[in-house]
């Protein structure tokens, strides 16, 4: 667990809490890191505890349940299933019971971000996934680890292709960022029918997972950091307008640039993380009638959808690439000063693993 921030993790021994109804404990198979990991080790994004247990990307196998509890198929779970978990929301406020969404439930409880006695962390031997979530079983064709990421990455990308709706068949997709979220963007953007996908971003172990999984150019930003020539770039591929849909898969600050390339009366969704200091934005890009849509986390039924697309995509895409190297839980810190540093793409802690 996290204990101070930037400095090795500690690994301490907590009794196991007792479980609520309509809870279930899970034996962690694998917890992948993500950027917000890392941003949360580094102090830029606070957790609700100090100190805290990292790993909000989790999957493991129920060895405890309190009460009949249900996957979100209504299906009765047991000792043994193999699952991945949505958040729990409250179910009673305005945002669950009135808006329908759950995502903004003003007392959801999100993992990878809370004190070891709670055990909501994936960088641990075990994690209580609590109730008021829903439970997706994993099938045996999808390896642990991948259904660990689907539980971050995919599903917020199939949140924000299902706010984007469809993609026709004459439409550019240009993808901002080249992370898990870019690189699973670029893959629904082929597998959902665009006639051009572009990915930019860095560093290029990175990009060249985007080429496997379909994307017909990239573009390294470390070989053209300037703004304006990325601009360009983008518009000499695009008949000078600019990309007919914009995913921002990067930072906040990427936003501004995603806008300069968006065509008129284009589409732009934002998924990448948030914070950062004030973005200057010129008033004339938003007299475009682009249409704009901010995607935070997912709804129970993405989780589900990213582990339906992992198992009935696998002969098209490669998903393995994004798993970069396999840790145990004592080496946790060295896993998040590769992601930290770009080393990585998407490292797998296995916790019950040992060094």
């Amino acid at each position: 667990m996290i204990v101070a921030l930037r400095e090795e993790l500690e690994i301490w021994s907590v009794p196991i809490p007792e479980l609520q109804p309509g809870a279930a404990l899970i034996r962690v198979d694998a917890a992948t890191l993500c950027g917000t990991d890392a941003h949360r080790w580094e102090g830029h994004i606070p957790a609700n505890d100090n100190p805290f247990v990292p790993g909000h990307e989790t999957c493991g196998t129920i060895v405890d349940l309190r009460g009949e509890v249900r996957d979100i198929l209504n299906l009765p779970l047991r000792a043994g299933d193999r699952v991945i978990s949505s958040y729990a929301h409250c179910g009673h406020c305005y945002y669950c019971r009135v808006a329908r969404q759950t995502t903004l439930c003003e007392n959801n409880t999100n993992y990878g971000a809370w004190a070891p006695a709670k055990m909501l962390g994936g960088c641990s031997e075990y994690h209580v996934f609590p109730a008021g979530t829903s439970l997706v079983r994993v099938p045996d064709t999808v390896p642990p680890a991948l259904a660990a990421s689907a539980a971050c990455a995919l599903r917020t990308v199939l949140h924000g292709f299902e706010q984007l709706g469809a993609i026709a068949s004459h439409e550019s997709v240009l993808v901002l960022g080249a992370g898990p979220l870019g690189l699973y963007a670029t893959a629904l953007a082929r597998d959902r029918g665009a006639k051009r996908v572009y990915t930019i971003g860095a560093p290029a172990m990175r990009l060249a997972v985007a080429t496997a999984w379909g994307a017909d150019e990239v573009l390294d930003m470390d070989t053209m950091p300037s703004p304006d020539e990325r601009v360009a770039w983008v518009r000499e591929r695009t008949g000078g307008r600019g990309a007919d849909i914009v995913l921002n898969c990067a930072s906040s600050q990427a936003f501004v640039d995603g806008m300069r390339v968006v065509r008129p009366g284009g589409r732009f969704v934002h998924l990448g993380t948030s914070g950062g200091p004030p973005m200057p934005l010129d008033p004339d890009l938003l007299f475009r009638g682009v249409r704009i849509n901010t995607i935070v986390m997912a709804e129970a039924r993405h989780f589900y959808e990213a582990i339906e697309f992992l198992a009935t995509r696998a002969g098209e895409f490669p998903f393995e690439k994004l798993l970069s190297n396999r840790y145990p839980l004592d080496r946790t810190t060295d896993a998040l000063r590769g992601m930290a540093a770009f080393r990585e793409i998407k490292p797998v802690i296995v916790p019950n693993a040992r060094s």
